[in-house]
């Protein structure tokens, strides 16, 4: 511990040489917030095969048991993302499911339907060239946006698995057209202040054409839905190489971001840990995020406040809440070298065309051991200073296996 204690005075010291007071990135470090989704701490896996995970959690309590023990080992990570009807409770009473989440110290986010799953989906939810599937999708998302109502939620998150496999399948106009039909038609019964966020997927698993294909075409669709209609990216929904940080800047000026689906990938899907891939590119990206949080640009700012961070992931062979709990200490380790990135000096350099000073500046902060940092900003937040070692040794993973066994399936996989 005194090592730690000395290392962290050394990183402050180093910080106030550069003028960056440590007092203000620990503020923001309080501050964070990643939401974790109820169907991770499930056994969802990948389309091909769920692996059971002993003590997986089977139904929606157990599930929000294990958000709020990941709050208790973090300290950022206070409310929990649902699907329907992965999360609908036996009694439809969603008033005491908010209740029951209070009681664990949490709360309920993102509201997230489930328009794929159905054997009705087969050609599609709401580009479905079907009426009766359009319509059948369409009642499914506004009884979520009533659900919103009576779970407090402010963010309905959408995600479509919509799409062709061949040429000629079907009209792809008219496939954008039902799409825009439909999601005007859930704009206007949205709950008042209440977010739409709008994914998209570069494919799969359609292989021909993507409904939702791209940022762009979110970007699009929201402009033409309204203010509360803004783009949910996801870190591994796009084409091999693309800069996901200059689309981030780009919606932040718009004023359209969102929100996030963190996770990562290396070829295709997007189930892996976050930053376990590519910690670079999540640190360039939460650069993006603290330079508009810290900007002089109003609009930009106010956005970026304003963003829901959400893990996506799937944790299929590697366990459940250790997974969760590392995947937001990545989030959490990426957003601090963010915060001590020396903007006066890296905006001189900008200035002055001083390329390599540039991006030395910005690579100096991402090779900053920031770990000390972290152990402090959670020792002050009462919770374990290392809450992978917490975890282990908390007895809750030993527990959930005595108590849940092994599930064949949960969380709405096969």
């Amino acid at each position: 511990m005194s090592d730690q204690r000395a290392a962290y005075a050394l990183l402050a010291e180093q910080l106030a040489k550069q003028g960056i007071p440590i007092d203000a990135v620990k503020a923001a470090l309080h501050r964070q917030h990643i939401e974790t989704p109820s169907w991770g701490y499930a056994n969802s896996g990948t389309r091909f095969k769920a692996f059971p995970w002993p003590g997986a959690a089977i139904t929606t309590r157990q599930k929000l048991d294990d958000a709020a023990m990941v709050h208790r080992m973090t300290g950022i990570t206070p409310s929990v993302a649902v699907h329907i009807p992965w999360d609908r409770p036996e009694d439809g009473d969603y008033a005491a499911m908010r209740q029951y989440a209070a009681g664990q110290g949490i709360t309920i986010g993102a509201v997230n339907p489930n328009v794929f799953q159905d054997d009705t989906y087969r050609l599609g939810s709401l580009g479905n060239p079907d009426p009766a599937v359009c319509e059948m999708a369409l009642d499914h998302i506004l009884e979520c946006c009533t659900i919103m109502s009576q779970l407090n939620s402010s963010a309905l998150s959408l995600w479509f698995g919509d799409g062709t496999n061949y040429a000629g399948q079907d009209k792809l106009r008219q496939r954008k057209q039902r799409f825009e039909t439909h999601l005007g038609t859930i704009y206007e019964h949205m709950p008042p202040d209440s977010r739409m966020l709008l994914e998209y997927k570069f494919f799969e698993p359609a292989f021909y054409s993507t409904d939702i294909p791209d940022w762009g075409t979110a970007y699009a669709w929201c402009l033409k839905l309204g203010a509360q209609a803004q783009v949910l990216v996801d870190l591994g929904h796009h084409a091999h190489g693309v800069n996901i940080e200059q689309i981030v800047t780009f919606l932040l000026d718009e004023g359209r971001l969102g929100g996030f689906h963190f996770n990562n990938r290396k070829y295709a899907d997007d189930d892996l840990i976050v930053g376990s891939v590519n910690p670079y590119e999540l640190f360039l990206i939460f650069n993006e995020l603290v330079a508009a949080e810290q900007g002089n640009d109003q609009p930009a700012r106010d956005t970026a406040r304003n963003i829901a961070y959400m893990l996506d992931q799937c944790h299929n062979i590697e366990g459940k809440l250790l997974p969760m709990i590392y995947s937001v200490l990545n989030c959490q380790e990426a957003y601090a070298k963010a915060l001590i990135v020396p903007r006066a000096a890296l905006a001189a350099a900008q200035a002055a065309g001083e390329v390599l000073e540039a991006h030395r500046l910005l690579t100096d902060a991402y090779r900053t051991d920031v770990r000390p940092l972290l152990a402090q900003v959670r020792i002050e937040m009462d919770v374990p200073p290392d809450p992978i070692v917490a975890y282990k040794s908390s007895g809750y993973e030993a527990k959930i296996r005595a108590e849940r066994g092994v599930a064949v399936t949960s969380g709405g996989f096969q």
